[in-house]
């Protein structure tokens, strides 16, 4: 068994022990860091939330929260790690005892009860307490925390349709993190009145040095094996000689499979720090995302330039969960249910397949073949995901599930429409949670490509888009809601959408 190193709370830590199916949460525990905790492990509650320090540009790093339940020790083999214990010491005055200035505010504000949530909130507050933009949104940056009161700090929504306090925070960065006893009014207090981090914090100098780069990695025990190769080259000669290995990245889904389903993978591939994987490239045609780039990452870096884009990213899971999931993992896993597959189909986005043997693009909507399959064959990876520029003007991304947030869709639906002069020049309509694959809406398109951009026009392909796929029965949803809610996504689209008179008259 190879050893891992990790840098914990500003110590190197030996990984003596650590499994290629040990969690970074059992190992940290392990370690006497009790701080993060069990909740659901699925990523959805967020007590086991620590910082994890990521590139963010050239020559720096960005603190960024993760959870902990979902990803192997082993992928974070030459990283560094903070978890709740470590805040205090190295955000306030240096001292032990010390609290940081999140955790200050958490318990001034009354925001902890039970204490199980805090650690992971904590973590998630802090990432947004360091995130380098929070400053210029904010109204008011520089008033000290005691200068404000929960009367104070009223929320507002910013282009991005967040809600942020005066200070800039965004709330969604707590969005993947659950409270069950204290009530998020106190949370939401200490979020809105934190002030900017002292110029001598040492988490926020830390921001001006870059990550630490991931060595390769091979952890083995127990005939299971875990490898980081160094690079795309090492891991197509991985993939030929075990072309059933498992792909991670984020982990998001893969670290589902473990806990939930005990799945215990011969050899799991770690490919989120392979530098091929992680390029982003905006030309005048087309952009390009890498696979093994976060969707965070993603969103900093496209900056608005893909609007319908800017509208799946808050519906995706949570925060903690776009810091780690990828474009890659959510279309290689086939999911009929994955949120980003439905909006790139409607983008009319392509895959990028790449081998030992070469690259080739294969249209999203091409791509799967039926239930979790597709056409990538054996030694083949997605490289990265081609989206046609420009955007449709009009766009929009409907995601229908239980809870407005951190949920899986019951149905989502993309739609991207050209509007040249009154009339529909192209639309395309991508479809999840109705078929064994998501799916394009060919016959509505037909309907309103080439017709006038009218209300009767969409009446019209809304009914038609109602009978598209092959929806069933199941616990988040009856088919026939299912269909429903098609035909509403798209007559919801026209009321946003619709022209001037057209939109007075529906009304």
């Amino acid at each position: 068994m190879s050893e891992i190193r990790v840098t914990v709370n500003g110590r190197t830590r030996d990984g003596a022990g650590v499994g290629p199916h040990t969690r970074l949460l059992d190992w940290l525990r392990g370690e006497g860091l009790t701080g993060a905790k069990e909740g659901c492990a699925e990523g959805e509650c967020g007590a086991c939330a620590v910082l994890v320090a990521r590139p963010d540009g050239e020559g720096r790093s960005r603190w960024t929260s993760v959870n902990a339940c979902l990803p192997p020790a082993a992928a974070f083999d030459g990283q560094e790690v903070v978890t709740a214990e470590g805040l205090g010491a190295a955000g306030g005055t240096g001292a032990p005892a010390a609290l940081h200035p999140v955790q200050q505010e958490m318990a001034f504000r009354g925001g902890s009860q039970c204490g199980y949530c805090t650690p992971g909130f904590v973590c998630s507050m802090a990432a947004e307490y360091y995130r380098p933009e929070r400053e210029a949104l904010g109204a008011d940056h520089g008033a000290a925390p005691e200068a404000q009161t929960g009367t104070e700090v009223a929320g507002e929504e910013h282009a991005a349709g967040h809600e942020c306090g005066p200070n800039g925070f965004d709330l969604h960065a707590l969005s993947g993190n659950l409270c069950r006893c204290t009530g998020y009014r106190p949370i939401r207090d200490a979020a809105y009145a934190l002030g900017t981090p002292a110029e001598a914090d040492p988490l926020l100098r830390r921001q001006d040095r870059p990550a630490q780069p991931a060595p390769p990695t091979r952890v083995e025990a127990d005939g299971a094996r875990f490898v980081r190769p160094g690079s795309l080259e090492e891991l197509f000669e991985h993939l030929e000689r075990t072309p059933e290995a498992q792909l991670v990245a984020g982990s998001t889904d893969a670290g589902v499979g473990v806990n939930i389903q005990h799945a215990r993978p011969p050899l799991a591939l770690a490919v989120d720090r392979l530098e091929q994987l992680r390029t982003l490239e905006v030309g005048p045609e087309r952009v390009e995302i890498g696979a093994a780039l976060s969707l965070s990452e993603v969103e900093r870096g496209l900056a608005g330039r893909v609007p319908l884009l800017d509208q799946l990213f808050p519906q995706f899971a949570s925060r903690l969960i776009r810091n780690a999931a990828t474009f890659g993992g959510n279309l290689g896993t086939g999911s009929p249910i994955g949120d980003s597959a439905p909006a790139l189909l409607a983008l009319g986005a392509s895959v990028v397949l790449a081998s030992a043997g070469g690259e080739r693009e294969v249209p999203l909507d091409e791509y799967y073949t039926g239930y979790r399959q597709s056409v990538r064959r054996p030694g083949e990876i997605i490289r990265a995901v081609r989206i046609p520029l420009p955007p449709a003007r009009h766009t929009a991304f409907h995601k229908i599930a239980k809870r407005r947030f951190d949920d899986i869709s019951s149905v989502a639906v993309g739609i991207a429409v050209h509007v040249e002069a009154g009339t529909v020049t192209s639309a395309r309509i991508g479809l999840g949670g109705v078929a064994a694959t998501p799916i394009r809406a060919h016959g509505p398109e037909r309907i309103l490509s080439g017709a006038p951009w009218s209300r009767d026009t969409v009446l019209a392909a809304a009914a038609a888009l109602a009978g598209e796929g092959t929806p069933i029965d199941d616990h988040r949803a009856s088919a026939r809601y299912r269909s429903a809610m098609l035909e509403q996504a798209l007559l919801k689209f026209w009321a946003q959408h619709a022209p001037a008179p057209d939109l007075e008259e529906s009304r």
